[in-house]
């Protein structure tokens, strides 16, 4: 389902007059599968809205490995607030898994609405803070096992969505220990 921006906004606390101001300010853009629309290093310009798709930041380390570290879909905010805090350069990259279309605004915006302590800054911080502090409990408290278990049930859309190779890197194993999961689960279910 395709999500509006300015629907974002308002419900983000501006007027409809305030939204459909700052929607102009924006970009709208369509990307195809795989598509690197940040890469790791690059100087973050820009809040992207994603209206439709699936996207994803990953780390990438210089033996050519890749760790993924969150998703996104319709309706999500990319702010890299690292980069936005300290003025730093990404320190990772925002690829396209599927088709999306994505709105893009200036991040100095969103530097502005931080200025301002404007309540869509506090909401973008707060969904941030809850994303880290889940991810860290599920990345600490449970087994390889358990994370694919709990990943499963909790956004099987995704999970049929993405490869192997993508759901193991954000569960923190290799593909190879994915598929021994998988098969070991699907003995456990004859």
């Amino acid at each position: 389902m395709k999500l509006s921006f300015i629907d974002f906004l308002q419900q983000q606390g501006f007027s409809p007059e305030q939204a459909s101001e700052l929607n102009r300010q924006s970009e709208p853009i369509a990307l195809a599968p795989r598509t690197i629309f940040m890469r790791q290093g690059d100087k973050v310009e820009y809040l992207y809205f994603v209206s439709e798709g699936l996207c994803q930041a990953s780390y990438h380390t210089p033996e050519g490995k890749k760790f993924s570290k969150e998703f996104y879909w319709s309706g999500d905010c990319i702010v890299n607030f690292q980069s936005l805090l300290k003025q730093q350069h990404s320190p990772y990259a925002l690829e396209t898994l599927s088709a999306s279309s994505l709105v893009r605004l200036p991040v100095a915006q969103v530097q502005l609405w931080r200025q301002q302590n404007h309540p869509c800054y506090q909401h973008l911080l707060e969904t941030q803070l809850l994303y880290k502090e889940n991810k860290e409990r599920f990345m600490l408290l449970h087994t390889p096992q358990e994370r694919y278990q709990l990943f499963s049930q909790q956004f099987p859309e995704l999970t049929q969505q993405l490869t192997d190779y993508q759901l193991a890197a954000y569960i923190g194993i290799t593909p190879i220990s994915l598929s021994r999961i998988k098969k070991r689960l699907e003995v456990n279910k004859g």
